[in-house]
């Protein structure tokens, strides 16, 4: 499993939180006591799991929850008094936290902590493919501007351009990516 990090005051529930997260596989969670030391513990750490236990001294706590859901790839859990988190759900929810209203069950709680970490691996695949379709645009970007640049200089049909960048991608078992990049660099020094 991966990291999780626990923001709550109370000793009591500190070792609640961190006995249960251990039962899903989060052997050693990251405490933090405030919303301060939290955002601090935050930064630079792939967090896979945030439960934010309000209230917290320095602030109510979904401040916190909606900057973790912002700045970070985590599930986000909240847990607050259920007439507060009524209140503060839908605002919460719009934006990827998961609220969980208190007291609640040894159950709810567990159903709660794998549906964030369902969404954080759920985002984790989507990110993935995002920079494999961004790379694969940068490419097709990079080929353009080649076939564009031997169009201009050599005096080459389109269609030729192409030909050429597929041909010797082929032949030396490159990218055309790849390909077009030494060919703009060959056309630049023309």
């Amino acid at each position: 499993m991966g990291l999780a990090l626990i923001a709550s005051a109370g000793n009591n529930s500190n070792e609640y939180l961190a006995r249960h997260l251990a039962e899903l596989g989060f052997a050693h969670p990251v405490m933090a006591a405030s919303g301060g030391e939290a955002r601090r513990r935050l930064d630079g750490k792939d967090f896979e799991l945030v439960v934010v236990n309000s209230p917290l001294p320095d602030e109510f706590g979904h401040e916190l929850a909606l900057f973790a859901a912002e700045t970070t790839h985590a599930g986000v859990v909240f847990l607050a008094r259920t007439d507060t988190a009524g209140q503060l759900s839908g605002q919460l929810q719009d934006r990827g936290v998961l609220v969980l209203g208190k007291p609640f069950g040894a159950a709810q709680f567990r159903q709660a902590m794998q549906m964030a970490t369902a969404c954080y691996r759920r985002l984790g695949v989507l990110l993935a493919e995002n920079a494999r379709l961004m790379d694969r645009l940068a490419q097709l970007r990079l080929v353009d501007r080649a076939k564009c640049a031997l169009i201009e200089k050599r005096g080459m049909a389109e269609a030729d351009a192409h030909r050429l960048i597929e041909k010797t991608a082929m032949d030396t078992r490159r990218s055309r990516g790849e390909v077009a990049q030494a060919l703009l660099e060959e056309l630049e020094t023309e």
